[in-house]
């Protein structure tokens, strides 16, 4: 299973705040839209990511003041990707080794996607399934 199945069944659409959003514009989107993570862009390519993890930590940390603040301030800036033609099984280890829940699909330094953990764990529950059904209509015709 590619990263590119997985985008064909679930969209290429890429949420995504410039570094000026306030922390707040952000929460919004990302309680609004329900999705665990935004990437911060400029023209196309991506400067950093602000997950739910981030903004929970930096409100620990710092408080409440920290929502009129620039995503900037807290989005992760080494930002890891992987490509359309990846296997899954590498980007769970890669999601898993670094824990984090989200990468962007990067190909010719554009953004053409994003995937979660959530994603490949649903694409491989439906692989199992397939997997199973065809076992079990291979064992009723033997």
């Amino acid at each position: 299973m590619t990263v590119q199945a997985i985008l064909g069944t679930k969209g290429f659409e890429v949420i995504s705040v410039p570094a000026d959003a306030k922390v707040s514009d952000a929460v919004k989107i990302l309680s609004g839209r329900h999705i665990g993570a935004v990437l911060v862009m400029k023209d196309y390519r991506i400067e950093g990511i602000v997950s739910e993890r981030d903004v929970v930590r930096v409100l620990g940390q710092r408080g409440a003041a920290v929502l009129d603040e620039p995503v900037s301030e807290i989005m992760t800036r080494k930002v890891v990707t992987c490509k359309r033609a990846d296997q899954a099984a590498v980007i769970m280890e890669k999601m898993t080794n670094g824990k984090f829940r989200h990468l962007p699909v990067v190909e010719n330094d554009r953004v053409v996607g994003l995937i979660s953990i959530g994603d490949i764990v649903k694409w491989r529950v439906r692989e199992y399934e397939r997997e199973q059904e065809a076992l079990h209509e291979y064992i009723k015709t033997a």
